[in-house]
């Protein structure tokens, strides 16, 4: 919890009522000071606040606010004020018994447990902090290897906290007289005692009348959205690496920076630059003057405009939480077999754009919502499906049949010693029902169709061209395939297609791993890490070692799309100015790399993918309503979709995975969809989850829609 920003609800309105009167009322205090004759008698203390700078707005690539930010107040105290003050002490305890009272909790850096036995926390803190207790330590005089209940006790006496107080609350006060110190040898800031307080908080803590407690606006975090909660990422406190990298940038320690997606990825538009203002004081607290140190300003953060589109988004999110759902329901999943998808636990969607590398949108299930985020915090933690975990860029899997494209393209694409194609255009492979080769290296080994398994042995495939065998996945055939080729064919094929190969994404992924000698030496040991040749024949059907992520699986499918060039992933569109005015950066679409394939092999794995959903017998024709016409299904607006299911299987038991990719229109393709669920039995359980996102992509394409920017560049 200690990383993540401040959460709050939505303010209330009157806060700013109540903000204008408090003001007023400094107002006058000011206006009557400044006029008093005496004012020269009085004792003022001048010093430097850090001024938080405003944090820039997340975009969709429509303009419409995703992240931005509210007003709030924030409790700062003037160390040289309280430390000033007679009866410090019982000050700090009233406002602290008052916190107690009102639920209100507070931060101090003091690396000791609040509660007895007393134990150092140093452990918690960054070098940083730990340096600074050190210059304490050394200014107080103390030897810094006594225990921290001696410490207490030291502390105790050299702030004369008397004797009646408990030990718990001498220490709340303890805490609070350190941060004071702590000022007064080092170069820290203001001490923020609390942070986001809500109006009526606001408002009793300040009837106490602490001396040097003033109020600092501030902003906090506002989220327009219940979507996007694993891409739009938090905030949160610096740990020791944090401030090695941003100590040299202008941050301060108690600043804080992105944890996590598009806030961690785009820190650095988005955090803006403090400012330092010279505030002058009188000994009861009374703001003098407040300036602005000269060249010292704050400058607020730039804005950043996503690829998302927070429609498709929402599309992407909803279908894909509907389909689990009826998935592990088994009043609607009513199969009957033993692995029929009822253990089924994540999964993720891509959207991506073929021709730029732009992502429309990108869910993972189970998510949570940001805006609540303090309040579930104890739910989303005790789900073992881990919400937090982003199963998009962060979980490898094996592709199953959505890696048959690749195999074919490597037959197609690649010659024998003789110079012969691996596999000449229509050529007939007969699927015999399992695997009978018995030479150079394979004796024995006899891997079966899964058709011909499901039919115990009554049926097969028979005979298959290319297209044939993709529409309706016969392991046989492709099996055949990985026959003829080496692993390094496999292996460069699927290299230049983008699997097991970083995507270029401005957020952390795993880049998993292609099935390969080297692969297969890395993940086991002694007798099982050798190759094999039965690893060459399982790698050309997506098993063995291959593990990729759902977004290597959305840029291969689009460099599928792209007849072999591949495009940087991307979720940046471009950056502009906290007031909109001024273009900062502006993304281009970056081509990583070209892999020649012809336009035969083109034209046959996509006609192959077109079968998939339109011809008796392919894998996703269930979702897309099977043959129509010659043409193929009309679905939707005579959108022509070409896609791959993959059942994968796995080793930490229960139902296979599935997955699907498609991408479409055909002849001019524009999107591309990944989608993956863990458990879900077969690749066709995920194929209903492209449905309403190509709906709702190719509808707002046919309309037209012209797009009002909340925030447009003048």
């Amino acid at each position: 919890m200690e990383r993540l920003t401040r959460f709050r609800a939505g303010a209330l309105l009157s806060i700013f009522a109540f903000i204008m009167l408090l003001y007023a009322v400094k107002l006058f205090d000011l206006q009557i000071i400044q006029t008093d004759g005496n004012t020269d008698n009085t004792t003022l203390y001048s010093t430097v606040t850090t001024v938080r700078a405003s944090r820039g707005s997340i975009l969709d690539r429509n303009g419409k606010v995703l992240v931005g930010n509210r007003a709030s107040y924030d409790l700062v105290f003037n160390h040289f004020v309280i430390k000033s003050a007679d009866n410090r002490n019982e000050y700090l305890y009233r406002l602290l018994k008052k916190c107690d009272e009102l639920n209100v909790t507070h931060l101090d850096h003091l690396p000791v447990t609040a509660q007895r036995p007393f134990e150092y926390t140093l452990s918690d803190y960054s070098t940083a902090w730990q340096g600074y207790f050190q210059s304490y330590m050394v200014d107080c005089g103390w030897d810094p290897d006594i225990t921290a209940p001696l410490l207490i006790e030291k502390m105790r006496e050299r702030y004369n906290i008397p004797a009646t107080w408990t030990e718990e609350e001498a220490r709340a006060v303890i805490g609070l007289r350190y941060e004071f110190d702590l000022r007064g040898v080092t170069n820290l800031p203001s001490y923020v005692f609390i942070s986001d307080v809500s109006s009526d908080n606001l408002a009793a803590l300040l009837e106490l009348n602490t001396p040097g407690l003033m109020v600092e606006s501030s902003t906090v975090r506002e989220y327009h959205t219940t979507y996007g909660a694993h891409i739009l990422g938090y905030l949160g406190g610096m740990d020791d690496a944090d401030w090695q990298k941003y100590k040299g940038q202008g941050y301060s320690m108690d600043a804080y920076i992105g944890q996590a997606g598009f806030e961690e990825a785009f820190e650095e538009y988005l955090h803006g630059i403090d400012g330092q203002r010279l505030d002058k004081v009188t000994k009861e607290g009374t703001i003098v003057s407040q300036a602005y140190i000269t060249g010292k300003e704050p400058v607020a953060g730039n804005n950043v405009e996503t690829t998302i589109d927070i429609s498709l988004q929402k599309v992407a999110e909803d279908a894909l939480a509907e389909r689990m759902k009826e998935i592990t329901d088994p009043e609607i999943n009513t199969e009957v077999s033993e692995h029929n998808g009822l253990d089924a636990q994540g999964a993720a969607v891509i959207v991506m754009k073929v021709k730029t590398g732009e992502i429309l949108a990108c869910a993972s299930y189970p998510s949570y919502n940001l805006a609540t985020l303090n309040e579930d915090w104890n739910l989303i933690t005790s789900n073992e499906l881990n919400p937090f975990f982003n199963r998009a860029f962060g979980a490898t899997y094996a592709p199953g049949s959505t890696y048959k494209m690749c195999t074919l393209i490597a037959a197609m694409e690649n010659h024998d010693k003789y110079g012969k194609v691996l596999y000449e255009p229509g050529e007939i492979i007969r699927d015999t029902g399992y695997f009978n080769h018995d030479a150079d290296g394979f004796s024995g080994f006899h891997p079966t169709c899964l058709y011909y398994s499901s039919t115990k042995g009554m049926a097969t495939h028979g005979d298959l061209t290319a297209q044939a065998a993709l529409r309706v996945s016969c392991n046989l055939f492709f099996y055949e395939l990985g026959f003829r080729l080496t692993i390094d064919m496999l292996d460069e094929t699927a290299k230049g297609l983008g699997l097991g190969e970083p995507t270029g994404i401005e957020l952390t992924e795993k880049v998993g791993w292609r099935s390969n000698k080297d692969s297969k030496a890395a993940s086991y040991t002694g007798v099982d890490a050798a190759w094999n040749a039965g690893d060459r024949i399982l790698t050309a059907i997506g098993q063995s070692e291959n593990r990729f992520t759902p977004l290597q699986l959305a840029v291969y499918v689009s460099t599928l799309a792209n007849q072999g060039t591949r495009y940087k992933a991307t979720f940046l569109n471009r950056v502009t100015s906290s007031d909109y005015r001024t273009l900062v950066y502006s993304n281009t679409p970056e081509v990583v790399s070209k892999m020649n394939i012809s336009d035969t092999t083109y034209q046959t794995y996509v006609q192959g993918m077109r079968e998939v959903v339109t011809v008796l017998g392919g894998t996703a024709t269930t979702c897309f309503g099977g043959p129509k016409d010659e043409d193929g299904p009309q679905w939707p607006s005579k959108i022509t979709v070409c896609g791959k299911t993959g059942t994968a299987q796995h080793s930490s038991g229960g139902s296979d995975h599935g997955a699907f990719v498609c991408f479409a229109p055909m002849d001019d393709p524009e999107i591309a969809i990944a989608i993956f669920g863990e458990k879900v039995a077969h690749g066709s359980s995920m194929v209903k989850v492209a449905e309403p996102i190509l709906k709702s992509y190719f509808e707002m394409v046919d309309a037209s829609e012209v797009y009002t920017y909340e925030n447009q560049m003048s």
